[in-house]
């Protein structure tokens, strides 16, 4: 008997937004790729990662969702968003890159629904 294939092809989280228009807007400036969208839902992706943004809107649930982005140089994501001024633009708060005691150098990053991002790179284990 062949085993069954339980093979994992993606996960997606399901992010929500108050104002669909402006997200899309704010996740394309800070480089993800738009892929295809409908009134109700629009397809992310940078690389390999992706997600879905949906016009959906609960107050509490937005201030309670988190996502976390790993990238290979945390410095450089953080240079990218100052640079592009998405701060500013889109009327977020970006925090600046601090070494965390679980190991990640990481920064948060709010979109303009409330939904905290933590932007963050995974530090070598230090020699006690």
């Amino acid at each position: 008997m062949t085993p069954p294939d339980l093979t994992i092809a993606e996960i997606k989280a399901l992010v929500p937004a108050r104002d669909f228009a402006l997200s899309q807007r704010f996740y394309t400036a800070i480089g993800f790729e738009p892929v295809w969208s409908t009134d109700e839902l629009a397809y992310f992706r940078h690389g390999g990662t992706s997600f879905l943004l949906q016009n959906f809107f609960v107050q509490a649930h937005a201030e309670n969702f988190v996502m976390h982005l790993l990238v290979r140089n945390v410095d450089d994501w953080w240079q990218h968003l100052h640079d592009r001024g998405i701060a500013d633009t889109f009327r977020v708060s970006i925090g600046t890159p601090e070494l965390r005691p679980w190991g990640q150098r990481d920064f948060i990053l709010f979109d303009p629904t409330g939904v905290l991002w933590r932007i963050g790179q995974s530090m070598p284990a230090r020699a006690e």
